[in-house]
């Protein structure tokens, strides 16, 4: 349990200052608006049972998340449509605890930990968007503890905290919940109400740590290499070339 002073309020403040400097919020509130669409989509696909899904389909939903988009045919080829589609349906069956759920699925995915690191979080919160929170490498990655959570949180929070994935996904889901609730009072996750809001926040945070750190290590090129920030949120929250 996360106690303490959570949220690194002047921080997020500066980056949000920073984010608005480059990106009118008018942009930030269309992106959200796609993440509703992203999420209808997803609840379309999956609810209520996508274990009864075609490969069709489930190729789909692959397609809907960033880090899954050019491997979909690849996962579904090794992992089996059949196989994975129960393990979707047995990730978001809420009768067990979220964590015990969430490494069962890591386990199915296990030969494709790089592309699947992101895809158990995904699916639960754009499925159940007031019930689950995201998760991706770009918000917290615990092998080089780095992301943008890590930016906008106070020193002591150990984001790290947990036995297993799924243990860490509560620990990052609280500290998310902190980041909202503030974020909320303070502004700077005013693109959308609930969870979404925080993820565009999140999501343009990250992009302006990349163009500060990429810029310092980077020559012309960076122009060419890295998309303007709306385009780089869309594409971290997956969102750029909507399907569905």
């Amino acid at each position: 349990m996360i106690a303490g002073p959570v949220v690194d309020t002047p921080s997020a403040q500066e980056f949000q200052r920073e984010i608005l400097g480059r990106i009118a919020a008018d942009e930030l509130a269309a992106i959200a608006i796609d993440l509703e669409r992203k999420s209808r989509a997803m609840r379309e696909l999956l609810l209520p049972d996508p274990a009864r899904l075609d490969r069709a389909a489930l190729r789909h939903v692959l397609r809907l998340i960033f880090a899954t988009r050019r491997k979909a045919d690849q996962i579904l080829d090794e992992v089996g449509p059949d196989r994975f589609g129960a393990a979707v349906a047995s990730l978001l069956d809420g009768s067990e605890e979220p964590a015990v759920r969430f490494d069962r699925f890591d386990s199915v995915l296990a030969s494709h930990h790089d592309s699947g690191f992101d895809l158990p979080a995904e699916l639960l919160h754009f499925t159940y968007p007031d019930q689950y929170w995201l998760w991706t490498r770009w918000i917290w990655d615990p092998r080089t503890e780095t992301g943008a959570l890590g930016l906008v949180t106070t020193d002591d929070v150990d984001l790290t905290d947990g036995s297993s994935r799924g243990a860490v996904y509560l620990t990052v889901g609280q500290a998310m919940a902190f980041v909202d609730e503030t974020g909320k009072a303070a502004g700077f996750t005013a693109a959308a109400p609930g969870l979404f809001g925080t993820d565009v926040f999140l999501a343009a945070v990250y992009g302006i740590y990349m163009y500060t750190v990429l810029r310092m290590r980077m020559t012309r090129e960076f122009n060419r290499l890295v998309p303007p920030l709306p385009d780089l949120i869309r594409r971290l929250l997956g969102v750029y070339h909507l399907e569905g």
